[in-house]
C-alpha cells in the first residue's frame, strides 16, 4: 500500500474537492487522478480518465454539474412520456439503427460488452450505452467498444440541451439525470453512426427510459430479487415489468431463470409473436474448464457448437453470460430462423478473447491479490462466491464490504460468509452507502463478533484487510475482495493500480 505520495490522502483531497458535485456524478470519475493502470487498460475496454486539458476537463465538469441537477437514477416517476417526447423532437434517432436490448436482474454489463465484442469482431460499428459507470461518466456511452470521448460527451450535451429544455418546459416534471443521458446515447448512436445499438435497461423494463427503441433481439439475463419496493416483490412480479422490453415479433433470448419469472416472460413472448430461445433448451453451455486467466467454454448456440472458446473473465456466472451474448448475436444475425448455419468460429473466439468486464472480479494488485466485484445484491454474491472458489485457490480470504442503504446486506453478507476468514465493515462516498455501524451489526450476526473488524474509512478499510490476508497463510495464497457496491469498487479504484 506503499506509495510515493499516500493514495488515502489524495482520495480524501479528491472527495473534498467534489463536495458541491453529485457524488453520483463525481466522486468515482475521479479516479483516474490516482489510478494509472500498469500496461494501459485491457485491450477493447478502456476505462476513460479525466481529461488532461484543464479546460476540457472544467467543460465536461459543469455538464456533470447541470446533470446533477436533475432526478437522480434513485427517485423514479413510472412513464416514457418525457423520454419520448425528447426522441421526437430530436427526430427519433433510436430509430436510425437496429438494437439489442438487455435486461435482467445479474449480469447485463458484462453480456452487453461481450455482445458488444462479437457484433465489433464482425465488422459492424456499435454503440453501447450501460449503467452505472465503475469511473467515469464517459464510460455509459460507447462507440466501436470504447467510451466516448470527454469532447463528444460534452458536443452530445450541448447538442441536445435546447431540446431537452423544450421538453422540460412542456412537462410536468424535468427530464431526469438518465433520460437525458439516454438521450445523449441515442444521439450519439446516430450520429456516428452505428450500424447496430446495444443497450442496457436502466432499471426494470416497462417504464425505461431506454425503453424507447424497438428491438428485434431481447436479452433477459438471470432474474432475482432487487429494487423490490420498485418493481416487486417476487421474481414473478420482477419478470412482469422486465418483459416489458420484448417487442412485437422480436427474438427474446432467455438466461436460465425461476421458474415463476420464465411463465411470465414465455407469456409475454406469445402475446407480442416473439420467438424464444432459452438457455439450456435451444442454446447453452457444453462444456466448461478453467483456464489460466479466464476459462475455456464450447459453447452450443443457435446455429451450432462453437468449440475452444477462451473468455478472460472468472466465474461460471460469465460463462452463461456468453452462452446468451453469443445466442443474441446469433439471433441479431437471423441464426436460427432464417439461416441454419453458425457464425465464423475463428472470429466468435477472437472476439470473446478480448472481452473484458471492469469492476467483476477484476485482478487490481498481487501479493496479496485485491479483487474487485461490483455484487450488490444476494444473486451476484453468491456468483461471485462460486466464481472465487473455482478459479482462486485462496487460503485466507478477507472480505471488504460496503453495501448502499437500500440492499439486502444480509443476504450479501449471508452469500460470502462460507468464504470469507473475516469481513471488515467500511463505507463508499457515496451518501446512500448503509451506515457503519448498522452494516457491522449485521456483519456480526451473519459472522459472529471475532470475525468482524470495522474502520469507517475505506482506505484503512483496504490496508486493514490486506495486514489480516497474509496473517497465518502462505504469502501467495492470501487475497482480499472489495464489494457491496459499485460505489466501494469505484472508490477503490482511486486507492488501487492494476496489474
Amino acid at each position: 500500500m506503499s506509495e510515493p505520495s499516500d493514495p488515502s490522502d489524495q482520495f480524501d483531497d479528491i472527495v473534498d474537492a467534489e463536495t458541491d458535485r453529485d457524488p453520483d456524478l463525481a466522486v468515482i470519475e475521479a479516479g483516474s487522478r490516482t489510478l494509472r493502470t500498469q500496461g494501459g487498460p485491457p485491450q477493447g475496454d478502456p476505462v476513460p480518465s479525466r481529461p488532461e486539458d484543464p479546460e476540457l476537463d472544467k467543460a465536461l465538469r459543469e455538464v456533470e454539474t447541470e446533470l446533477s441537477t436533475r432526478w437522480g437514477e434513485t427517485k423514479l416517476e413510472p412513464s416514457v412520456t418525457r423520454i419520448a417526447a425528447l426522441m421526437d423532437v430530436l427526430g427519433e434517432p433510436q430509430r436510425a439503427y437496429p438494437s439489442i436490448h438487455i435486461t435482467g436482474t445479474n449480469g447485463k454489463t458484462s453480456t452487453a460488452r461481450m455482445i458488444e465484442a462479437l457484433l465489433g469482431a464482425f465488422e459492424l460499428r456499435t454503440g453501447r450505452y450501460t449503467s452505472p459507470h465503475v469511473q467515469t461518466i464517459t464510460e455509459r456511452i460507447s462507440l466501436d467498444g470504447a467510451p466516448i470521448s470527454a469532447e463528444r460527451f460534452i458536443e452530445t450535451y450541448q447538442d441536445v440541451k435546447p431540446y431537452v429544455e423544450l421538453v422540460d418546459a412542456r412537462e410536468e416534471y424535468r427530464l431526469s439525470f438518465f433520460e437525458v443521458l439516454t438521450g445523449m446515447a441515442y444521439a450519439a448512436f446516430a450520429d456516428a453512426p452505428v450500424d447496430a445499438a446495444v443497450v442496457e435497461v436502466g432499471m426494470g423494463g416497462t417504464w425505461d427510459a431506454t425503453n424507447v427503441i424497438d428491438a428485434s433481439v431481447a436479452v433477459v439475463t438471470p432474474i432475482d430479487l432487487d429494487h423490490t419496493d420498485r418493481l416487486g416483490g417476487t421474481t414473478a412480479e420482477i419478470a412482469a415489468e422486465k418483459s416489458g422490453i420484448i417487442k412485437q415479433g422480436a427474438t427474446v433470448i432467455l438466461a436460465q431463470q425461476p421458474v415463476d419469472a420464465a411463465q411470465v416472460l414465455l407469456k409475454k413472448a406469445v402475446e407480442a409473436d416473439a420467438t424464444v430461445a432459452r438457455e439450456g433448451m435451444e442454446f447453452g453451455i457444453v462444456s466448461r474448464e478453467v483456464a489460466v486467466g479466464g476459462q475455456l467454454l464450447t459453447l452450443r448456440g443457435l446455429g451450432g457448437e462453437y468449440d475452444n472458446v477462451y473468455l478472460p473473465l472468472h466465474g461460471a456466472y460469465q460463462a452463461h453470460n456468453a452462452a446468451v451474448a453469443l445466442a443474441a448475436v446469433e439471433a441479431f444475425f437471423g441464426i436460427g430462423a432464417e439461416h441454419a448455419r453458425t457464425l465464423d468460429i475463428d472470429t466468435v473466439r477472437r472476439a470473446f478473447a478480448q472481452v473484458a468486464s471492469p469492476g467483476r472480479l477484476e485482478i487490481v494488485r498481487s501479493s496479496p491479490t485485491v479483487l474487485l466485484d461490483a455484487a450488490h445484491n444476494p444473486h451476484g454474491a453468491r456468483a461471485t462466491a462460486e466464481g472465487i472458489s473455482e478459479a482462486f485457490g485462496f487460503s485466507r480470504l478477507i472480505g471488504v464490504v460496503s453495501t448502499s442503504g437500500d440492499k439486502d446486506a444480509k443476504g450479501l453478507l449471508e452469500a460470502f460468509e462460507p468464504i470469507f476468514a473475516e469481513v471488515v465493515i467500511t463505507a463508499n462516498s457515496n451518501p446512500r452507502a448503509t451506515d457503519v455501524d448498522a452494516l457491522a451489526a449485521i456483519a456480526v450476526e451473519v459472522f459472529g463478533e471475532d470475525r468482524v473488524v470495522v474502520e469507517p474509512r475505506l482506505p484503512d478499510a483496504i490496508e486493514a484487510a490486506i495486514t489480516l490476508a497474509e496473517e497465518e497463510a502462505e504469502y501467495g495464497g492470501a487475497g482480499v475482495l472489495v464489494t457491496g457496491s459499485i460505489f466501494t469498487v469505484g472508490d477503490a479504484r482511486l486507492l488501487l493500480r492494476r496489474g
